[in-house]
């Protein structure tokens, strides 16, 4: 996110709501294109055997 933005919005007078309207529109565009970026993730392979990994020894 723009730094500047931030700056902006938070420097502005309290019946300007430009700022905070457009820092608004960055953030969400910025959760969508993060949520697009998760969603083309491929899922975990699972590399191990369904045995292993389910006990833990505790003792050294």
């Amino acid at each position: 996110m723009d730094a500047g933005l931030v700056n902006a919005a938070s420097n502005a007078a309290p019946s300007d709501v430009a700022p905070l309207m457009v820092l608004k529109k960055a953030m969400d565009l910025q959760a969508n294109t993060t949520l697009s970026l998760l969603a083309a993730l491929p899922a975990p392979a699972t590399v191990n055997p369904a045995h292993l990994g389910q006990n833990v020894d505790v003792r050294a």
